[in-house]
């Protein structure tokens, strides 16, 4: 009899199989956490591209411009006047397209080649840990003059070295206060900034202002042949700077066109 003869079939198909399906799931894992990771990149991304463009935007737009500049000499009468500019106006808008710019943020700096005051406004608390003395947020802009002009505010420092005051001229949407100075596209406004000299302290007319006290003393010195720069730093967006030289003279003229 013959024996019987067995035999095995070796098929390894399936375990190929297995391999490729274990070869397919890790590699859909790998995707979707590299797919988790880039989307939450992206997102981050995003959030700091949109928030670095509104900055940028915000730089680019907001800009104050200097239309105009005049000196006053303080006076006594029609004949006796300081021989310095005592009080600055600064005509002051902004430019098409600008951003709404809060000018109790707008920092002012001033210097006649020797002396330099950096100048707040007059209703901001922060810097000095309170307002200008005596600061009325009523529009009352000439009382707020007439402070700035002849107190002592801070310490024992004068007013007139560390704050300004504004006006307004036009303001169409009623934004602007003297609480809140917010100026937006098509305001005008006037800025007063003091520069009573030393030897002009006991003048008691400034313009069409009937001064309540004897003015304080800037340190600046604005006489005839002064070099002046002046920057307004806004919260947001450029610097805006004004530079003039003063006349030869000024004769008897008591409001003097200064800049452009």
């Amino acid at each position: 009899m013959k024996a019987n003869k067995t035999s095995f079939n070796m098929d390894t198909r399936a375990q190929v199989g297995i391999g490729t399906l274990i070869i397919f799931i890790a590699m859909v894992l790998v995707a979707a956490v590299a797919a988790a990771v880039l989307i939450q990149t992206s997102g981050t991304l995003q959030q700091k591209a949109q928030s670095t463009g509104k900055q940028a935007t915000q730089e680019v737009s907001s800009n104050l411009m200097v239309k105009a500049i005049e000196g006053i000499r303080a006076s006594d009468n029609a004949t006796s006047m300081a021989d310095n500019v005592s009080l600055l106006k600064m005509k002051v808008g902004l430019n098409v397209g600008s951003s709404p710019v809060d000018i109790n943020q707008v920092v002012i700096s001033i210097t006649d080649g020797t002396t330099t005051n950096n100048l707040i406004y007059a209703n901001n608390e922060q810097t000095y840990g309170s307002a200008m003395k005596d600061f009325s947020g009523s529009n009352n802009a000439s009382a707020n003059l007439d402070e700035l002009l002849t107190d002592t505010s801070v310490g024992s420092g004068d007013s007139a070295k560390y704050f300004y005051t504004v006006e307004k001229i036009r303001d169409e949407d009623g934004s602007f206060t003297q609480g809140e100075p917010v100026m937006n596209t098509g305001d005008l406004i006037i800025i007063y900034v003091s520069t009573v000299a030393a030897g002009d302290t006991a003048y008691d007319d400034v313009g069409s202002l009937d001064v309540s006290a004897a003015m304080k003393d800037t340190g600046l010195v604005i006489s005839p042949r002064t070099s002046v720069n002046i920057v307004l730093t806004p919260e947001a967006g450029a610097a805006t700077s004004a530079d003039f030289v003063t006349p030869s003279s000024y004769g008897t003229v008591e409001t003097i066109q200064l800049y452009p």
